[in-house]
């Protein structure tokens, strides 16, 4: 149980693996590990793209010393040997869904293998991946006997503890936001709990199992979702009445009990995936879920609402459609993030393109490389004047831009999706 002695592999250095790296490596000797040779080399060179950890912060806390003489307290790497003589590895890779909505576990199910061929005895492996209840012990569990000949909870063990990063929030930060643990065994649970207590300044819940711990992450997106879902539902009801959804909801606002959820775009890693995971395994089970997916199929559909709403508000100005130039602003998937994963604005892009609109997109955030890889997407720098300027992201930096000078004429519409300026400057919220 010292936990000074343990050393501490992070499986996937992302938007979760890498804050987590960098405040256990405070404390004990932790190796950062990702298959990606990119990433590593930006890492130790300083440079995080997912702006995650400022650079200063990188700096001052990576390692300079040799990583094989264990005179290291944070290093990052790709070398599989670097991490072999840890005993403690903290899975926090991807866990996405296929063009189906189904769960694809390939990522999670690769590290299993990857970490089994290494495994040793009383190693201890911590999930933090979202995934369905069940999936630790159920799926990734018999990965890392097969492939370590080791027998579960009796040569090595394992914990859950569900991530709750929050991309883009400097205020609710990883040791400031109460983390849920849980181990396969009481023992393994307390070392878990410890672990993250030593690093976790909002304290830690200890679960009474691993697949409770799992649940607890998969309802919470689910909730969100669904409460998401609701008034984005509103907002098309009284899109049809002709009075702004936003102007409803600060007035029920004004009631002490009423939950102020806003209408949006709900896409991203987590809100617009986890229930998906939910409603597999309730499937799995026998049970058809219709709260949560009707949840999503509103949600999933509000992308292309708003397309079809900018071209009827163009068309009521008696605007020709065909060439009208048009401008998006924003494709990440939440405000003052550069994280495009599973972003919904691609919806509203790709249907407003079917207009045969001259489009434009733009977002000072989002890495532009990864854009045009990933989306086929040139992001622009340099601004002309337009028929339809459609604000998808609430960005910061977009209330610095001079909006009414973006309108090629009067008849110029402003869509300001998220709400983020002033009334008198646009022409529809959502």
């Amino acid at each position: 149980m010292n936990l000074k002695e343990k050393k501490i592999a992070i499986i996937g250095l992302g938007y979760v693996g890498l804050p987590l790296a960098i405040e256990f490596g405070k404390k004990y000797n932790t190796i950062g590990f990702d298959i990606n040779s990119k990433r590593v080399n930006q890492l130790n060179n300083g440079v995080d793209k997912t702006r995650e950890v400022d650079f200063k912060s990188l700096k001052n806390i990576i390692s300079s010393t040799k990583i094989l003489n264990n005179e290291f307290r944070l290093v990052f790497t790709n070398t599989l040997d670097h991490i072999r003589d840890c005993n403690i590895y903290i899975v926090t890779v991807p866990t996405p869904i296929d063009k189906f909505k189904r769960p694809d576990l390939d990522p999670l199910f690769n590290a299993s293998k990857m970490l089994g061929e290494i495994l040793k005895k009383n190693d201890v492996v911590i999930y933090e991946s979202t995934v369905y209840p069940g999936c630790t012990e159920e799926d990734c569990v018999p990965i890392l006997e097969k492939h370590s000949g080791l027998k579960f909870n009796i040569d090595f063990y394992c914990g859950y503890s569900p991530e709750r990063i929050n991309p883009g929030d400097k205020i609710n930060t990883l040791t400031k936001i109460n983390k849920v643990t849980s181990g396969s065994t009481k023992e393994t649970a307390i070392l878990v709990d410890m672990l993250y207590k030593s690093i976790i300044k909002a304290g830690t819940h200890l679960a009474p199992s691993i697949k409770v711990a799992e649940a607890s992450k998969a309802i919470e997106n689910a909730q969100r979702d669904v409460n998401i879902s609701f008034v984005n539902e509103l907002a098309l009801i009284f899109d049809r009445m002709n009075i702004d959804t936003m102007d409803v909801l600060h007035a029920a606002g004004t009631k002490w009990n009423f939950l102020k959820y806003r209408p949006g775009l709900v896409g991203g890693h987590c809100i617009g995936v986890d229930p998906y995971y939910l409603a597999h395994k309730a499937e799995s089970l026998g049970y058809n879920p219709q709260v949560i997916l009707s949840g999503r199929r509103v949600n999933d559909a509000v992308g292309m609402f708003i397309a079809n709403k900018a071209i009827k508000l163009m068309i009521g100005k008696g605007t020709q459609i065909k060439g009208s130039r048009a401008i998006v602003l924003g494709v990440t998937f939440k405000e003052n993030c550069p994280d495009t994963r599973n972003s919904k604005v691609f919806d509203i892009i790709n249907e407003l393109k079917q207009f045969g609109l001259n489009l434009d997109v733009y977002d000072p955030i989002a890495n532009k490389d990864e854009v045009y890889d990933e989306y086929g997407i040139k992001l622009i720098s340099d601004f002309s004047t337009y028929e339809l300027i459609l604000v998808a992201v609430g960005h910061n930096k977009f209330l610095e831009l001079p909006i009414a000078n973006l309108k090629k004429s009067k008849n110029s519409i402003v869509f300001d999706v998220k709400g983020i300026f002033d009334r008198k400057y646009v022409d529809a919220r959502l």
